[in-house]
């Protein structure tokens, strides 16, 4: 299968992002957001505009950690919505073109950093959707080996989704099977499904529930995330 163009995948995120920001009022932008616990929606969406400027600005030192995005929800705390969205549509007009030149590493972590926090918005602003994406797609397809890895020794897995079936961990025969789709990998890969919810997928043979979670990127939560 033919993978998804990158700058498509992400004009197409911050379009849908921005859409969803623009018809919320001011209360639903300032509710908690389940997904992401010590920010409301608008410092999501302010975290993703912020990410493209601080690129823009080439102010790179600790990108992704929580320091760096921090600081980008709280320089733009007091910004309006629109504020917000004119910045990320704007800087965003610099960064779009760049992303195939990017490292390849960074540059998925762009890309998927950005399809994860649209369905955490999403999930703030109970307006599930896009679910079967390009950046679903993109995400999952560049992250499922990830989890492969993950398994060492317990040797590869094999996901069946919605779309296909993927091995992974290796070319030996695979000692567990999967049926989830690529949304719910993608969101237990990125801390935002609990393993108890994670054990309960449709599993068969040698699981590993701590091997699908990508804890570099974020931990496992410990109560559950219905979506």
């Amino acid at each position: 299968m033919t993978e998804p163009d990158p700058i498509d995948v992400y004009r197409q995120v911050r379009e849908r992002v921005s859409a969803l920001a623009t018809a919320a009022d001011d209360a639903a932008l300032d509710r908690d957001c389940p997904a992401t616990p010590g920010w409301r929606v608008r410092d999501v969406v302010a975290h993703l505009g912020g990410a493209t400027a601080d690129i823009v600005a080439g102010n790179l030192d600790g990108v992704a950690s929580d320091a760096w995005t921090q600081a980008q929800v709280d320089a733009r705390v007091d910004w309006s919505i629109a504020e917000v969205l004119e910045e990320w549509a704007r800087c965003s007009e610099v960064v779009e073109p760049l992303i195939p030149s990017i490292d390849p590493l960074m540059q998925t972590m762009l890309l998927a950093d950005a399809v994860t926090h649209e369905h955490d918005v999403r999930c703030g602003l109970d307006a599930p959707g896009a679910r079967d994406s390009d950046g679903v797609a993109l995400a999952f397809g560049r992250l499922a080996p990830a989890l492969g890895a993950q398994r060492r020794a317990a040797g590869p897995l094999r996901i069946e989704h919605e779309d296909g079936v993927v091995v992974v961990g290796g070319d030996a025969e695979p000692t567990a099977t999967l049926r989830a789709t690529r949304f719910d990998v993608l969101r237990g890969a990125f801390g935002r499904r609990s393993l108890g919810q994670i054990a309960a997928w449709d599993w068969s043979g040698d699981v590993n529930v701590e091997a699908m979670v990508l804890s570099r990127f974020a931990p496992p939560r410990t109560s559950p995330l219905v979506e």
